[in-house]
């Protein structure tokens, strides 16, 4: 079930239900509950259900639901199993035929998007990327040519390198919404191009605190790879071999005039091909 990601009002009266009646309360951390069950004069036992017991502890669980016991699931804060624990036990109560009723609430993907003013309302949830600097950049390279929303969580101690990486992977003129701290005293939310991140992080030692979310709007409509020019082409492969795929688009644009992302677009292409034979 949902939880508040900041402000208790935000719970709902149907949760504040479902969890006075518990017998158990499965959460990320029995601390940050009880706090939360103290609020709401909840009786039910706290248990730990993390990343790092959850294999382990689903099966004591559900023992448990069989005995007649009423568990409720819950993280920190927002919808477990969404970019938190909780998708093991759901799978495992499932395949048992047990019943999972899901009590929906606060979400910090479904604020931010709600703000984000997509035109067409399609977005793709992607949570946390890789951690490895490696790792996150492929993925963001991969994501620069979306042509839908794409949502991310991001923790303050990584949240500069994150918009490092994206101006390196994206256009620079791309939309970028940024949800900080949402529903929190400090909430902030920006509307910014992704060339202008960085510098609006470095501003204030402020916005680089908290949790953040971030809705970035989908890449601009390409030009289609048949009506690239010659040049454009030839330039991109010749510099492809020295550049990053992003960057080598960026200045195969420059020298033939053509759209820097149908020209990675194509380069992307001509890899995949490769590859296959």
């Amino acid at each position: 079930m949902a939880t508040p990601i900041g402000n208790l009002e935000d719970l709902s009266a149907r949760a504040i239900r479902v969890l006075r009646t518990a017998d158990i309360v499965a959460c990320e951390d029995t601390r940050v509950s009880r706090t939360l069950l103290q609020r709401i004069s909840a009786p039910g036992r706290c248990v730990a259900l993390h990343a790092h017991n959850e294999a382990r502890q689903s099966p004591i669980l559900l023992a448990a639901v069989a005995d007649g016991a009423r568990i409720a699931l819950i993280s920190d804060a927002g919808t477990p199993a969404v970019s938190d624990p909780g998708a093991r036990l759901v799978a495992a109560a499932q395949a048992r035929g047990m019943t999972v009723v899901p009590i929906p609430g606060p979400s910090a993907v479904t604020a931010a998007v709600s703000v984000a003013a997509l035109a067409d309302g399609r977005f793709r949830f992607e949570g946390f990327l890789p951690t490895r600097s490696g790792q996150r950049r492929a993925r963001l390279q991969q994501l620069a040519t979306s042509d839908v929303a794409v949502v991310l969580f991001e923790a303050p101690h990584r949240i500069e390198a994150l918009a490092a990486e994206m101006a390196a992977t994206m256009e620079p003129t791309r939309i970028v919404v940024v949800g900080r701290e949402l529903t929190k005293r400090f909430e902030q939310i920006a509307r910014l191009e992704v060339g202008a991140l960085a510098a609006w992080l470095g501003a204030d030692a402020d916005r680089r605190r908290g949790e953040f979310v971030l809705v970035i709007h989908p890449a601009e409509e390409p030009q289609s790879s048949e009506l690239l020019s010659e040049l454009g082409r030839r330039a991109i492969a010749v510099l492809a071999e020295a550049m990053p795929p992003r960057a080598a688009a960026r200045a195969a644009a420059r020298i033939s005039g053509d759209d820097a992302d149908s020209l990675y677009r194509f380069r992307a292409g001509q890899r995949s091909t490769d590859a296959d034979q």
